[in-house]
Formats: C-alpha cells, sequence, structure tokens
C-alpha cells in the first residue's frame, strides 16, 4: 500500500463500527470521542493503547458505549486545524489530543471539551486560566516540571564526566520553554551550549551545524521530534554523540538515555478525565494534573557502541534498561 493511501485509511480508522455520521443521521445511540493527534498511527502506538485500555476498564466498550474517531496529522499544523473542524460537525462529545493541538481545536469550539494527555505549559500558552481552575472547555495533564532538564544533564554528566560542549536541538516554534530551560540548566553546570533549529522533514542541516562543536546532544521533545526520533537517533549515533532525551520512546529508538514522565501513565490518567466528562463532569472545575512518575531510561546497545560505559550506580537506579 503507498503510503498516501496509507495516510488516508488510518486519518480517520474505527475498529468495526459504523461511521459516527451514518449512526447520527438514524439517532446517536452513544458517546463519540475525538481523537485528535498531531502525530502518526506509529508515533502513537504506546499512548493510544493505554488510553483506550483505561477507558474500557472504566466501563467504556468501542463499539458498543462509545464511539472513537481517530484523526492523525502526520505532523502537518494545516491538517491539525482540517480535522479539529470535522470533527466538531460530528458532533463529537468530548476531545483527547495533546499540545498545541488544543489551540486548532480551541478556535472551533469553545464548549466541546477537550482533554490534552500531555501539555508543557497549559497556563503559559494560554490553554487554560490556572492548573487548579481550568475554567473555560479545557483540562488535562501538564508536563511542565521544575527541574527535569537539569536532571537530565545530572545523569548524561554521570556517563560524560568531562563533559563541556553541549547541543542542544528542537523544533523551537513548539518547544521554546524546554529549550529555554535546558540552557538554563546547561549554564549552571558550566556547559557551553550550541543551539541548532530542526525544520520539518529537514533535520541533517541540524547535524552539520553541531559538527565538531560539541560533544553530547540535549533533544527537545515536540510532535516534530517524535515524529523524527529514528532519525535523530540514528544521525546521533552517526555523528557518535551521546543523546538525552525527554521521553522513553527515544530512548527505545536508540537515543542513549532519557529522563521524564511515564506518558503512558499519563494518557491512562486523561482516560480518567475523558470518563469524568463523560458522566457529566466538566473541564472548568477539573484540576489539570502533573505527572507523579518519571522514568529514567538507559540504552546500554547505544552506550556500547559509542563506547561509554555507564556506571553501574546509574544502572541500578535506571527504571528500564534496553539491552
Amino acid at each position: 500500500m503507498r503510503r498516501r493511501d496509507f495516510i488516508k485509511a488510518t486519518a480517520g480508522f474505527a475498529f468495526g463500527w459504523p461511521h459516527p455520521a451514518n449512526a447520527q443521521r438514524a439517532g446517536k445511540t452513544r458517546p463519540i470521542v475525538g481523537y485528535l493527534d498531531r502525530g502518526s498511527l506509529l508515533t502513537s502506538q504506546y499512548d493510544r493503547p493505554a488510553f483506550v485500555k483505561r477507558l474500557s476498564e472504566l466501563g467504556w466498550s468501542q463499539g458498543r458505549t462509545v464511539a472513537i474517531e481517530y484523526r492523525f496529522a502526520e505532523g502537518r499544523s494545516e491538517r491539525v486545524a482540517e480535522f479539529a473542524a470535522e470533527l466538531v460537525q460530528f458532533p463529537v462529545d468530548v476531545f483527547m489530543t495533546s499540545g498545541d493541538a488544543v489551540l486548532a481545536i480551541k478556535q472551533v469550539t469553545t464548549t466541546i471539551p477537550i482533554v490534552f494527555g500531555v501539555a508543557s505549559d497549559p497556563v503559559g500558552s494560554g490553554l487554560v486560566a490556572s492548573l487548579a481552575r481550568p475554567g473555560g472547555n479545557v483540562t488535562g495533564l501538564s508536563i511542565q516540571v521544575p527541574d527535569l532538564a537539569g536532571k537530565r544533564l545530572e545523569f548524561l554528566r554521570q556517563v560524560l564526566p568531562d563533559l563541556r560542549r553541549l547541543g542542544i536541538i528542537g523544533n523551537f516554534g513548539h518547544s521554546a520553554v524546554e529549550a529555554s530551560e535546558a540552557q538554563a540548566a546547561a549554564r549552571t553546570l558550566g556547559l557551553e551550549v550550541t543551539l541548532a533549529d530542526i525544520r520539518a522533514e529537514d533535520i541533517e542541516p541540524a547535524f552539520v551545524a553541531l559538527r565538531d562543536r560539541v560533544d553530547a546532544l540535549y533533544v527537545c521533545s515536540d510532535t516534530l521530534t517524535n515524529l523524527a526520533r529514528v532519525q535523530i537517533a540514528t544521525s546521533a549515533l552517526a555523528a557518535r554523540l551521546p543523546s538525552t532525551f525527554p521521553f522513553r520512546a527515544f530512548a527505545a529508538a536508540g537515543g542513549l538515555m532519557s529522563y521524564g514522565p511515564n506518558i503512558v501513565n499519563m494518557y491512562r490518567r486523561a482516560a480518567e478525565l475523558v470518563d469524568k466528562i463523560l458522566r457529566g463532569g466538566k473541564p472548568a472545575d477539573i484540576p489539570v494534573e502533573q505527572p507523579t512518575k518519571f522514568d529514567l531510561v538507559i540504552n546500554l546497545k547505544t552506550a556500547k557502541a559509542l563506547g561509554l560505559t555507564v556506571p553501574d550506580k546509574l544502572v541500578a537506579f535506571a527504571d528500564e534498561v534496553i539491552e
């Protein structure tokens, strides 16, 4: 199957129930969750099943008591806006999404509830009025936790005690907050920092810009870097650059290590917020939650390929070791 056809086939796939538009014409019999993902079916391979499984545990059986309409934008902002407008027309009863896709949905509805599984700065970006009292039609889970960038660099320094030059790469238009925190943490550790911005489907220029200028990489997370995580990890390995990332999926793709919130757990919690809304709760009254579980993942295969020795104490401390 050609990639174009695959995207068309998966952009709005469901799991064996009648299309909600048809159900609506016959009289709506169950609520509809609009699952809008800026990424792809592949990049949601861990969080999406966790969300669906938790909904099922809470009594929402796909095809019987709830329908889920999926849309995957493949990193294209214009598709996010198109899918948001399309799902509003069903209409869905609640949106499940993440990050800046919330802003696109808010442009087309101020009444349909929106739950985000991950957002880096929900207050600063205007998604909610406050964490305790979101107001409006949006709530979810924030990953804005102080000092995560510092922790990532501390773990990296345990493997590279002589680290002096750090490259920070990311799609800075969407990860400015994290990049700023990483810079501040690097300065505290006395590191020289070089920034390299990543553009859509254009990863290699960032590595060219960093060549011979840095000794390790800090990669900021957003939809673009998540979609390109295999390419980024592969390029880092080819350039002999140890790398640290925010989430497990990056380490699993070949990055040296990751430290951050357990995204699977966050999507399970998001399902619980959707459950509250489907049972009559109002997003304005449901506080934005923050993660309680953080995972350190170390890829020993990558360490070996780079000729690095990871201290036994750090290996023992890790939540997961990839061998």
